[in-house]
């Protein structure tokens, strides 16, 4: 299969499916072992839309790959010593699968997205008006959207099913959830993953301007970051050149498509509307920039 084919959902019959989330396919590979398969599928405002971006899942599976090579001295991660040959055997199902795959370690997911910004934006923008605050953190007065924070903060949230809604909560609400002692650790990874991630994209001319974070727990209590990590769907990237506090920056993410979904009359519960062919388009070659950019490498086309 060419990367920039379109796979919406990956239909393996050769292994259970376990879960299907909003882009992730995850299927069963004996006791120990889960396969991921990143689907092409997009979510915004946690709806799943009716349009694959092609290729995607592609980008997704190789940066978050790359993340995790980078950041394996921060914290322990998902990736497992096992080939795809190892787990899928039938060779038109690895086709259909092959670069958007990975074998990872079973874990007990934690209730919590671990988020960190750097940035006033988003939903963090909406608070910040609101409130002045970003769950519950006291931010300077007068910041502008898109601004930069005097320095990055951890805003966590509930995870939400899908179809649900993330909602912010605040640190004492994720001590609750996982115990003070999960809760300083996962704050800590957090943070010191977001500080290494965008000091590495600053020089190859990228802001993260904040990324969601998720971790799980193995046999032995242990912290493990899971799922992907600093990609275009769990990140901001925004070209530092054409950043400026006040405006909406451009950016390599699927911002490009909650900003068209905003000019809709849409009320962002499902279904999500069907995008654009150009949309999709620009959607394509924006994530693979992303990855351009950051990795100094090029997926096939």
């Amino acid at each position: 299969m060419s990367p920039t084919t379109a796979l919406y959902e990956s239909r393996l019959e050769s292994l259970p499916l376990i879960h299907q989330g909003k882009v992730r396919d995850v299927y069963a590979a004996g006791d120990d072992h889960l396969l991921i398969v990143a689907s092409d599928r997009l979510s915004a405002f946690d709806v799943v839309l009716p349009d694959p971006i092609p290729g995607k899942g592609v980008v997704l599976t190789a940066l978050s790959i790359f993340w995790f090579h980078r950041t394996a001295h921060i914290v322990p991660n998902h990736l497992a010593d096992l080939p795809l040959e190892a787990v899928v055997s039938d060779p038109e199902e690895r086709a259909r699968i092959q670069g958007r795959a990975v074998v990872v370690k079973r874990l007990k997911g934690l209730p919590v997205e671990a988020i960190a910004r750097g940035y006033v934006i988003g939903s963090g923008w909406k608070d910040y008006q609101r409130t002045g605050t970003i769950c519950g953190i006291r931010l300077p007065e007068g910041l502008k959207l898109a601004d930069r924070l005097p320095e990055p903060i951890f805003t966590p949230s509930t995870k939400a099913e899908k179809g649900q809604h993330d909602e912010n909560i605040g640190f004492g609400a994720v001590e609750e959830l996982i115990g003070a002692d999960m809760a300083r650790q996962v704050r800590q990874a957090t943070m010191a993953i977001y500080r290494a991630g965008a000091e590495y994209a600053a020089g190859r001319g990228i802001i993260v301007a904040d990324t969601k974070l998720e971790f799980g727990l193995d046999d032995a209590g242990g912290l493990v970051l899971m799922d992907e990590l600093l990609t275009p769907d769990s990140s901001r990237f925004w070209p530092a050149g054409e950043w400026k506090p006040g405006e909406n920056p451009p950016s390599f993410d699927k911002q490009f498509v909650r900003d068209y979904l905003e000019t809709l009359d849409w009320d962002k519960t499902p279904p999500g509307p069907e995008l654009p062919r150009h949309i999709i388009e620009q959607t394509v070659q924006r994530y693979r920039e992303a990855y351009r950019r950051l990795t100094g490498d090029e997926l096939p086309a």
